[in-house]
């Protein structure tokens, strides 16, 4: 079972929806919250990765239903949504998880692969977002939980991505100030290296780095998926209630500083890890 530094029960009742719930971040997320007694709804493009971790989630005692769906595409966000709620009733919270992006120079990226990741990393999840908003949380209330990743310095070798994380920050903000009358909270969170099965997609020049990071990191080691979903978890909770608007960063402080000032080396630095079912990725396999 889970091992979630949080109640047990905390989500009772309520339906919360994780997008990307089939692998990585995604699919740890839904575990906890399955574990604190959610009903998970996980929605992706790949109807067997749903269909296997609903069927984790079940195996341990936990509730999880799945659906199919291009976030990227709006009439079938909307009927989507339309549809989740006519069988589990208004939905309570929102994980916008998926996301995709390749390692490239942005002199070497045209307008489709631009385009293609904005979409999916930036429109998606507004999409995702309004239809919640709009055909339910706008009644009941709600929250929503953004992601994003560690672009706050410009993100070399992956500008597209960086364009449309730091995107959905500003539309965290935005929302969240939007919103906020009708009782929903909108906040996002900012993973920087984290250990988690969407490194092993990596080729090339940008895979030789992967077990380097570390080394970049004043924590001297890489994050956990449980590391973000415990944070996930504290911002749809009812902990978080005066929370709204805001972006926390999960990095291990790689964010910050500068390189004219010198790490130590590590020490004193443990990984949380609750995910009974989480695995190493295999780039990483040996060099921890």
């Amino acid at each position: 079972m889970y091992d979630s530094i949080f109640k047990a029960q905390l989500f009772a009742g309520q339906t919360i929806i994780v997008t990307g719930g089939g692998s990585g971040i995604g699919r740890c997320t839904a575990h906890e919250l399955a574990a604190l007694g959610a009903q998970v709804l996980l929605v992706g493009r790949k109807a067997e990765k749903l269909q296997k971790v609903a069927g984790e989630i079940a195996e341990d005692g936990g509730k999880a239903d799945w659906q199919a769906c291009d976030i990227r595409d709006e009439e079938a966000v909307k009927a989507l949504v339309a549809r989740l709620m006519e069988r589990f009733g208004p939905i309570h919270g929102l994980v916008n998880n998926a996301g995709g992006q390749y390692p490239a120079p942005l002199a070497s990226i045209n307008q489709k692969g631009f385009e293609t990741v904005l979409r999916t990393n930036l429109v998606g999840g507004f999409l995702m977002a309004r239809e919640v908003f709009n055909q339910s949380m706008s009644r009941h209330g709600g929250s929503i939980v953004n992601m994003l990743a560690d672009m706050w310095g410009g993100m070399p070798g992956m500008g597209h991505s960086g364009a449309a994380r730091s995107g959905m920050d500003n539309f965290t903000k935005t929302a969240a100030y939007e919103w906020g009358h009708a009782g929903v909270r909108v906040n996002a969170v900012a993973p920087g290296w984290i250990a988690s099965s969407g490194m092993d997609t990596y080729e090339g020049a940008f895979k030789a780095v992967i077990p380097t990071l570390r080394e970049h990191v004043p924590l001297k080691r890489i994050g956990s998926e449980s590391e973000v979903s415990a944070a996930i978890v504290f911002l749809l909770s009812p902990g978080a209630a005066f929370i709204s608007g805001s972006t926390l960063r999960i990095d291990g402080a790689a964010s910050l500083g500068s390189r004219a000032w010198p790490l130590g080396k590590a020490r004193n630095s443990e990984s949380y890890n609750g995910f009974h079912r989480a695995y190493l990725p295999d780039v990483l396999k040996g060099k921890e």
